[in-house]
């Protein structure tokens, strides 16, 4: 019944309104008391490790923005592998893997979304993925919130598609049909080794943006692409490097295409991940 009521709840919420504002607050800077009581708060609540952290002191961080997307202490997620290694991108619990069914990617059970849609509906986007291999990694509030890239790329573009801003929690997951391809997100485009990689930076209710390296925040808007392949200076990545953040907590989807990665049979629903842990092994032709 409970489930029932959080989920209803979630579709009258003004959710937009309501995450911007969280959005607003997190990056207040004035209300240094005000801040240290929410911190304070939030690491208890949800038993964030502040010994991992560069700052373990949560009053010296300047917003809870800052605290929320703090960097962990160098050493502390050795990158695996060689190039020949795909690693976890983030820290977090897998919700789903496998392979993609034509245009469809499991959600949880009875639940299924659109490849097309997800990637803002470009069908020659979303052809380099049918029947491709794809893993949704769920964050957690207690999580490290920065994404690294599981293998190394080059930025082909960005696509931001505007949506709705359920939570991704697994009870949402569970319940609301298409989650991941409803929700405002941030599509990125890679050229790897093994073919095309996109990383989609899911938002959330609460969560007041996504935040790219190359591109900062992503601002709210209609769909939008930037290509950046072809530019004099290209935007690449080495395996393990920082992609992007999540200012307040969401869900990466990471899909590669048809026969490129084997992910490793240790791994399934549930199964808790670290940033740079062994995720797969790449399969070059």
């Amino acid at each position: 019944m409970l489930d029932k009521l959080f989920i209803f709840s979630q579709y009258l919420a003004p959710q937009l309104a309501i995450s911007r504002m969280a959005g607003k607050l997190a990056d207040n800077e004035h209300q240094p008391a005000l801040k240290d009581r929410v911190i304070k708060w939030f690491i208890d609540r949800y038993g964030v490790n502040m010994s991992e952290a560069v700052e373990s002191d949560p009053t010296r961080y300047p917003s809870f923005n800052a605290f929320f997307t703090r960097a962990l202490k160098p050493g502390l997620r050795p990158i695996a592998g060689d190039a020949s290694v795909i690693v976890s991108p983030v820290d977090g619990v897998v919700s789903q893997l496998g392979q993609v069914n034509h245009d469809r990617v499991f959600q949880a059970k009875g639940q299924h979304f659109s490849l097309l849609e997800l990637l803002g509906g470009d069908s020659a986007r979303a052809s380099d993925f049918i029947d491709g291999q794809f893993a949704t990694i769920y964050l957690a509030p207690k999580d490290y919130h920065r994404i690294h890239m599981p293998l190394a790329g080059t930025l082909r573009e960005m696509v931001y598609v505007p949506g709705k801003l359920f939570s991704v929690n697994p009870v949402t997951a569970q319940n609301v049909p298409n989650l991941f391809a409803r929700n405002e997100r941030v599509a990125a485009i890679f050229d790897t080794e093994i073919g095309p990689l996109a990383m989609i930076l899911v938002g959330a209710m609460i969560v007041g943006s996504v935040e790219t390296t190359w591109a900062g925040v992503v601002a709210p808007g209609g769909i939008k692409t930037v290509r950046y392949d072809g530019v004099q200076a290209p935007i690449t990545f080495e395996k393990g490097e920082e992609m992007g953040r999540f200012r307040l907590g969401s869900t990466v989807v990471m899909i590669l295409p048809k026969g490129a990665a084997q992910w490793n049979k240790t791994l399934g629903a549930v199964a808790g991940v670290r940033m740079g842990q062994s995720f797969g092994a790449a399969m070059k032709e």
